[in-house]
């Protein structure tokens, strides 16, 4: 707290009281409920802070303290699904693909880029571009989130496992391809519920995502609750891409109707290699 001199009587005595009241995220409303000040004033306290670095915006209205420890961090954000929780537009958002395997410990390698799934188009904030990406979704297919614990004394609401791994077959592109929802599944196969994840592929009601999810099952010797047969009702009509992520090649095509643009050997290799 000893820099806090330096920002002046007023700035030091607001993330004084801030700290105080646990507020390490906060709104202009709660500046205002500190200092009744005329118009303006509140307004050039907090563009002060932000140019030197002792808060972050957000979002307009919304900020983060930098802890003073961290010293000058331009765009700190703090736990990163907390962040994107409080810069979502909607408060139907959720923690998704990429994000969500990596929360779900789905992932092998860190993940710099904060996937959120919203209901109503958002850009990122200026300066957090590459923090953070919001994937429009329709509101009717906002299910299967939780609140999960972020971090200490902060909450986001997360796909939950098996949801997570639809969302990854349906949309490869967000989440590293068919190779990582693979992976995925491999990582997680003791703790994600079969039955529940047959169930939701029926919900999410895409025969692409049954066919994916099918065909990994396969080739990873996963039939324990053996789902597959159920699975094999959604192999009817068209060829589906295998991974839409990658270029569409004419490569093998398979009983489960997918185009194999990624081979089993390819899908193993990486997984037992």
């Amino acid at each position: 707290m000893e820099n806090l001199k330096t920002l002046g009587k007023t700035g030091a005595e607001l993330i004084s009281r801030l700290y105080s009241d646990n507020r390490e995220i906060f709104t202009m409303k709660d500046v205002n409920n500190i200092f009744h000040k005329r118009p303006g004033t509140n307004e050039a306290l907090m563009s002060m802070l932000v140019r030197k670095n002792i808060v972050t915006r957000l979002k307009k209205g919304k900020y983060i303290i930098v802890p003073q420890q961290f010293g000058i961090v331009p765009n700190y954000t703090g736990n990163v699904f907390a962040a994107a929780r409080e810069i979502a537009n909607s408060p139907d958002y959720y923690i998704a693909f990429y994000s969500a395997m990596d929360f779900w410990g789905m992932l092998t390698q860190p993940l710099l880029t904060v996937f959120v799934a919203t209901p109503k188009r958002q850009q990122p904030p200026k300066g957090m571009e590459k923090s953070f990406r919001f994937i429009y979704v329709k509101p009717e297919s906002i299910w299967g989130i939780n609140n999960e614990q972020a971090a200490q004394n902060e909450t986001a609401r997360v796909s939950d496992r098996e949801r997570t791994i639809i969302d990854a077959l349906a949309h490869p592109e967000y989440s590293g391809g068919i190779t990582e929802a693979a992976k995925g599944i491999w990582i997680s196969r003791e703790k994600l519920d079969f039955n529940k994840l047959a169930l939701y592929t029926s919900r999410y009601g895409r025969n692409s995502v049954a066919k994916r999810l099918g065909y990994l099952l396969e080739i990873l010797g996963i039939r324990k609750p053996d789902i597959i047969p159920e699975l094999r009702q959604y192999v009817k009509g068209r060829y589906d891409i295998f991974d839409p992520a990658l270029p569409r090649k004419n490569l093998a095509k398979n009983n489960w109707r997918l185009i194999d643009n990624v081979t089993p050997e390819q899908i193993t290799r990486l997984i037992w290699s």
